[in-house]
């Protein structure tokens, strides 16, 4: 049941990311938000087999600080990737001409 609650708070917190950060044109809907829930669920995941307990206060603590951190450095690296690729394209497909 934690699990589900800890993909929840990855999707809001990748919906926020997403609505918040500049770039959104550059990369489909759903795409932060579904970075955010897997984050968020690899995370807690992890920390489970590291043996945290589910209803300590760490675990909760660790997952919902990382899981923002994961989706603003994904969103800055897509989209500048995506920038990147597209200048890219641009030039290459000026030039064919």
């Amino acid at each position: 049941m934690e699990l589900l609650f800890v993909c929840l708070a990855g999707a809001v917190y990748g919906a926020i990311g997403r609505y918040a950060m500049p770039g959104r044109e550059l990369h489909g809907s759903m795409l932060i938000p579904a970075i955010g829930t897997g984050a968020a669920a690899l995370i807690w995941v992890a920390l489970t087999w590291l043996g945290m307990p589910w209803a300590g206060g760490w675990i909760w603590t660790i997952t919902l600080i990382l899981t923002p951190l994961v989706v603003v450095v994904s969103n800055l690296v897509i989209v500048h990737r995506r920038r990147e690729d597209d200048a890219l394209m641009l030039d290459t497909l000026s030039r064919a001409v």
